[in-house]
């Protein structure tokens, strides 16, 4: 989350603390992908999917699917590993901690920036605005039609 004291809750987290018989009734699939991760990991094909009570039928046709398929380059492997695992203090990585942390932390604040100017230049911009973006490069700007560019399109049916 680029803002501070902001929070990402997991739709997993959520369906957790859900009762029982909801959750149970509650279908959830979440993909990741390490070529969109934060490290920007791209040309790397790796990825995860977790399905949370799914459909029989829909699950059979998502094991048929991805049984076809090839299975991922080692490098997509390894880089999928280190998205779900990645280097921890107090074990063999300890040693290069500091710089995995200082190249997070340069592209983590590197997005940040980005997002704070896409959301910033669409708020310059003349009739148009855009909320903070919190945690991705999606931005949803607002463009605000003047009463008369509506009763335009009305006038030509559009």
């Amino acid at each position: 989350m680029y803002k501070k004291g902001a929070e990402f809750i997991s739709f997993r987290k959520v369906l957790n603390e859900m009762p029982a018989n909801v959750r149970d009734s509650v279908e959830v699939l979440s993909l990741n992908s390490v070529s969109k991760g934060l490290l920007g990991e791209c040309g790397f094909r790796g990825g995860y999917m977790e399905a949370h009570n799914i459909d029989d039928f829909a699950s059979e046709q998502l094991y048929k699917l991805k049984s076809i398929e090839l299975c991922s380059n080692t490098t997509g492997q390894v880089s999928t590993l280190l998205l779900v695992d990645p280097p921890k203090r107090g074990v063999e990585s300890d040693a290069t901690m500091g710089i995995y942390e200082k190249e997070r932390s340069d592209i983590f604040n590197g997005l940040r920036q980005r997002a704070e100017l896409l959301a910033k230049t669409f708020n310059e911009m003349r009739n148009t605005t855009c909320s903070e973006v919190q945690g991705a490069m999606y931005a949803f700007p607002r463009i605000h039609l003047s009463q008369s560019a509506i009763k335009a399109a009305r006038d030509m049916g559009v």
